[in-house]
């Protein structure tokens, strides 16, 4: 299959390998067709019901500890009574600032239990970017761990009033913080009778943007939706089933590792791993020693295990399918080759939007298809807008083109939006096909595959225009990635001086030990790209800012440029494809500035 289009025989193939998952296919279309948004069914009475039914099976491995349904959910039930007694009613929104650990799971199920909405925070934040973050969800209460006090004290040196403090370790709570554990072990651990109030329509709980380009926004995830995604990823894609084990070193504060991970394994009734955070060194290790039979996966821990020296144990172990997003084509291929695995389980979505794309069938080198309504339009890279004709409307690209993706807006597909209602109205987009239809812009940029399946391409800002052409930062990535030396890169677009557009610049890792060869990527990047493509400037870098996802912070890239007044790491400049990159020199920054020196 081409890297852009999917074909009928691609289609046939793997119809054809689905025909023994055909009972497990129908049960899962079953359960969505009976998903209801005024229905009384929650996520707190799907964990009651795996109690019920399967009490000793385990839900939750972590480090060495096993919790089954039955010990899981009465822990909910027990911290919910709790949270109940703090003053915690439906609706309320919980905040939890907290790594990876159990307690973070068990916190979760009990604010869902209540009917209540919990506020997934981030505790790599620190300051005024938590602080932002705390101001969006206004919490009635808060629950801290042990090893997030420092972070919440550097966003918030006081206790904020009205907001009462719960705090989840060992020995003796902070002052003005009440010991939660202490406080859960006198609870009942019953079912709450507040479970079975709780609609799908309800909010679930906030999840925050990785603010790669600005601070974090918070999206709303309902339960329908959070359960949606159960049976279509976790059944209909995955096809987990009980005896499944599913290992996750994601944060879960983050809806890859809270929603498609979990979701998937409590619709199935399946086991959960979860691992304090990911190690490259320990990923395989971890996977045989905990029998585990599928994981999830981003983009950056695929290249980290290939990184790792082969290893005559790197197919042995049980993992049948993996699911995630941002495996790149050009190491695709060689993971599966190298590792064994049977389905990549690739996935596009977002925390607000209303819609997915999924590999299911299990293809090489695609996002996967949504057989819900979406469209894929016109982009101008450099207005950063979607292409309006004469009559003010939107035109769909054609198979193999790349667009803007939206998905529609309306009582079917309603967008749940963020806390903030003018972020929610700044991605809303209005009469695109016809007067009055209101569509989401996923702002996203992607590959029309045909078939109704999608390659991700670019984020809407990461794409530029130089030299009357778009330039998408992924692809330059992905040819930084052939170049020998390189470690890592990162591709944004930079203005200049008494030019159109944006030249394209790379801050580049090296790897260790190795010198920069300015002549010799020049000469890579010239053989793989388009001349329009080639980035003007690199800079060298040690490592690269990140979220708690891997995903590159570009915002202060952007801002510093190519600037030598500004930017302490070696910056490079290409003028003459012959020399390479030459080292730029403050007089070599004030020529272009000036107009005297030309980048080409």
């Amino acid at each position: 299959m081409g890297e852009d289009r999917i074909e009928v025989r691609d289609i046939a193939r793997a119809a054809l390998g689905l025909i023994p998952e055909t009972p497990r296919l129908l049960r899962a279309g079953l359960s969505l067709a009976r998903l209801h948004p005024e229905a009384e069914n929650s996520i707190g009475l799907l964990l009651e019901r795996r109690a019920r039914e399967t009490p000793w099976h385990t839900a939750l491995m972590f480090e060495g500890e096993c919790w089954s349904y039955h010990a899981f959910n009465a822990w909910a039930n027990r911290i919910a009574r709790v949270m109940r007694a703090t003053g915690v009613r439906r609706g309320d929104t919980v905040a939890i600032l907290c790594e990876n650990r159990p307690s973070m799971l068990a916190c979760v199920a009990a604010v869902a239990k209540i009917g209540a909405v919990a506020g997934m925070l981030n505790p790599n934040q620190r300051g005024a970017v938590l602080r932002h973050s705390i101001e969006l969800l206004a919490p009635r209460v808060f629950v801290v761990a042990d090893d997030c006090v420092a972070a919440l004290r550097s966003a918030l040196p006081r206790s904020p009033r009205g907001v009462k403090l719960l705090w989840d370790g060992a020995g003796a709570p902070p002052r003005g913080m009440k010991d939660l554990r202490a406080l859960a072990a006198g609870e009942r651990a019953t079912d709450p009778a507040s479970t079975r109030r709780v609609k799908l329509a309800d909010p679930f709980c906030f999840i925050f943007t990785s603010g790669t380009t600005g601070l974090p926004k918070a999206a709303v995830m309902t339960q329908l939706r959070w359960m949606r995604v159960g049976y279509a990823m976790g059944q209909g894609a995955m096809r987990l089933g009980a005896d499944d084990v599913f290992y996750c070193a994601l944060p879960f504060h983050h809806n890859s590792a809270l929603t498609v991970c979990w979701s998937a394994v409590l619709t199935a009734g399946a086991t959960l791993v979860m691992a304090r955070k990911f190690s490259a060194s320990r990923f395989w290790d971890d996977i045989r020693a905990n029998g585990a039979t599928a994981f999830v996966y981003i983009g950056e821990f695929c290249r980290y295990l290939l990184a790792l020296p082969p290893s005559p144990d790197d197919r042995r172990h049980a993992v049948r399918v993996m699911v995630g997003n941002g495996l790149r084509p050009e190491i695709w291929d060689e993971f599966q080759r190298r590792f064994g695995v049977a389905h990549v389980c690739e996935f596009y979505g977002s925390s607000e939007g209303s819609l997915g794309f999924v590999n299911a069938l299990g293809l090489p080198r695609t996002a996967g298809v949504c057989p819900l309504p979406y469209a894929i339009v016109a982009f101008d890279a450099e207005r950063e807008e979607p292409l309006r004709d004469a009559r003010g409307r939107l035109r769909r690209v054609s198979p193999g083109e790349t667009g803007l993706l939206l998905m529609p807006v309306g009582r079917l597909m309603p967008f749940d939006g963020y806390t903030d209602a003018a972020a929610t109205g700044a991605r809303l987009l209005h009469d695109v096909f016809r007067r009055g239809d209101t569509w989401f812009d996923s702002g996203d940029l992607v590959r029309d595959q045909g078939f109704r399946h999608i390659a991700f391409v670019d984020r809407v800002g990461d794409t530029f225009r130089w030299k009357g052409e778009n330039v998408a930062t992924t692809e330059v990535e992905r040819a930084l990635a052939k170049v020998p030396g390189v470690a890592g890169a990162t591709v944004y677009g930079v203005p200049v001086p008494l030019a159109d557009g944006r030249a394209g610049m790379a801050a580049i890792v090296p790897e260790p030990g190795r010198r920069f060869d300015g002549k010799a990527v020049a000469a890579v990047l010239a053989r793989e790209l388009p001349a329009y493509a080639v980035p003007r400037f690199v800079r060298l870098v040690t490592s690269h800012e990140t979220t708690a996802t891997f995903k590159v912070r570009k915002v202060e890239l952007k801002q510093q440029g190519f600037d030598p007044g500004l930017v302490a790491d070696p910056l490079y400049l290409l003028v003459e494809r012959a020399r390479g990159y030459q080292k730029l020199t403050p007089r070599l920054h004030a020529r272009i500035r000036s107009g005297q020196l030309r980048v080409p």
